[in-house]
């Protein structure tokens, strides 16, 4: 069952946030923690290469935010 969402993310969270590092395992369990807190994926992730390793970025919205990120863009 799922419950709502607070209007507002926890302890003073930004509403929009990008994850970035490298491409392992760290990275992965940080967006899954952001994931069981409440937000949303926003958009693909995106890669890069540094000449030696792979830096990813995500983007991540509560979903309060989503609404009204919709309604701005509309």
């Amino acid at each position: 069952m799922n419950t709502p969402s607070p209007s507002t993310p926890p302890d003073g969270m930004p509403v929009y946030r990008v994850l970035t590092g490298p491409d392992d395992a760290t990275f992965c369990h940080r967006v899954s923690e952001m994931l069981a807190l409440g937000y949303e994926l926003h958009g693909g992730p995106a890669a890069t290469s540094n000449g030696g390793h792979v830096i990813v970025a995500q983007a991540l919205l509560w979903p309060s935010g989503a609404q009204g990120a919709r309604a701005a863009g509309s």
